[in-house]
């Protein structure tokens, strides 16, 4: 979705995040971007433990467990303003909300999914995971498991919303929903997939009698590390210039949210 110029972007890091007060931020944040007042804006945060339902979803029909199980596991569901469908946001997944300006791009909604998928990829796959697509199905996957979900709003073509890449996410809190939509659908993790691929080295590698001893190497998988290189391929597809600091009314706005944890980095 490049044009050939950059766009000035803030990127933001929150940290952990209330998904009711991240979701109220980025309200404020597209607000400001159709008033020109803000550039770009790229969040990066976590969440607690979370289930949403975008706007195709039914609560009834997709959250398999009871609200008393929910709230044992410290869950909350929320319906939210996106597309798609059900999905999980918990500790140990990245979550990112561009808030761009498609004005100036490309407006095509279908080209800009593929763009957060293919940064997604490219990010994976740096971490040597084998990441790709699955045709007729949104999000990034790893062969037929998936480590990333995407879904997203247009408001007067800008952004909200955006992906929620799996990095060392507990993966059982997806047993408690249809995970957008697809009963059968494997979730996995960056952390996950790592452990994986390097268990299956040390096989290969190992001796006959070093394999029936039970060795096992554990993956390990840095956040700030995958965080990094998001970023990174987040403004190579979208040709993102990162500010060194936010503009005063970027500043007002966060702070208005109560984001006092919330770092802007270049």
């Amino acid at each position: 979705m490049t044009t050939g110029q950059l766009h000035s972007c803030a990127l933001v890091d929150l940290g952990r995040v209330p998904y009711p007060a991240a979701w109220e931020l980025q309200r404020r944040l597209v607000e400001a971007r159709h008033a020109g007042t803000i550039p770009d804006v790229l969040l990066l945060l976590e969440h607690p433990h979370t289930y949403t339902i975008g706007r195709r979803g039914s609560e009834s029909e997709e959250v398999l467990a009871s609200p008393e199980h929910l709230e044992s596991l410290g869950a909350t569901v929320v319906a939210v303003d996106r597309g798609g469908l059900a999905t999980y946001h918990g500790p140990g997944q990245l979550v990112g909300y561009p808030i761009l300006d498609l004005r100036p791009r490309d407006r095509e909604v279908r080209r800009y999914l593929r763009d957060l998928e293919q940064a997604l990829i490219n990010a994976l796959r740096e971490c040597g995971i084998p990441a790709g697509r699955v045709a007729g199905k949104t999000g990034v996957w790893v062969a037929d498991r998936k480590i990333a979900s995407i879904g997203v709003r247009f408001s007067r073509w800008i952004t909200s919303h955006g992906f929620a890449l799996n990095v060392t996410t507990d993966l059982s809190y997806f047993s408690n929903i249809v995970p957008c939509g697809m009963p059968a659908v494997e979730m996995t993790s960056a952390s996950q997939e790592s452990s994986a691929s390097q268990e299956t080295s040390a096989l290969q590698e190992t001796s006959a009698s070093q394999e029936a001893s039970g060795i096992h190497v554990a993956g390990t998988v840095d956040m700030s590390f995958i965080r990094a290189r998001v970023a990174h391929h987040l403004a190579q597809v979208f040709a993102l210039h990162y500010l060194d600091a936010p503009p005063p009314t970027l500043e007002e706005i966060l702070d208005g949210a109560g984001a006092d944890r919330a770092d802007v980095f270049g």
